[in-house]
């Protein structure tokens, strides 16, 4: 596995959100592979209660991007203080202590979808890591009503989204 794709796994889990099932899951020398040990991120939020779906990609500029759909800020924070992500954020930025996640967020029902976003370097560029990343990002947003698809949605169809239209024809 290349270094940038390690890198790129391990700062994307930190911020809850990775490339590819089994990423980290090889056997390395931690002197060689900054992802040895590091735990499936994929698998892990997949396995979160109230984890809706994941998806992961990569821009035109070059930023590896995760989406992330839970439930409500409750299966958020299962995710972030869940074993999974607390040590993909210690392994990560060992020295950065968090604070109240989500202190913003409405302790409201309503869905969330968060993206967590990187884009690689050739060195470290980010205070705090060694991992050769120069921007690194997480976002949330909450579905509003409206919106259409023919054929399938790009969010899981257990994600609710008052007056979607689906225009796929029946059969």
């Amino acid at each position: 596995m290349s270094k940038r794709l390690a890198a790129a796994a391990l700062a994307l889990g930190i911020f809850a959100l990775v490339l590819a099932p089994g990423f980290g899951q090889e056997k390395a020398q931690a002197s060689r592979n900054p992802m040895a040990g590091f735990p499936d991120l994929v698998a892990g939020l997949k396995a979160t209660p109230g984890c809706l779906g994941v998806e992961t990609a990569r821009t035109a500029s070059g930023k590896q991007v995760i989406f992330a759909w839970f439930e409500n800020k409750k299966a958020v924070l299962r995710w972030y203080y869940g074993e999974t992500h607390m040590k993909a954020m210690k392994m990560g930025f060992p020295e950065h202590t968090p604070g109240e996640p989500m202190k913003g967020v409405p302790d409201n029902d309503a869905p969330i979808m968060a993206i967590a976003s990187l884009t690689l370097t050739d060195k470290p560029a980010v205070e705090g890591t060694q991992l050769p990343i120069k921007q690194i990002s997480i976002e949330l947003y909450q579905p509003i009503t409206g919106g259409l698809f023919f054929g399938g949605r790009f969010a899981p169809e257990t994600l609710k989204v008052p007056d979607m239209k689906d225009y796929t024809p029946k059969k």
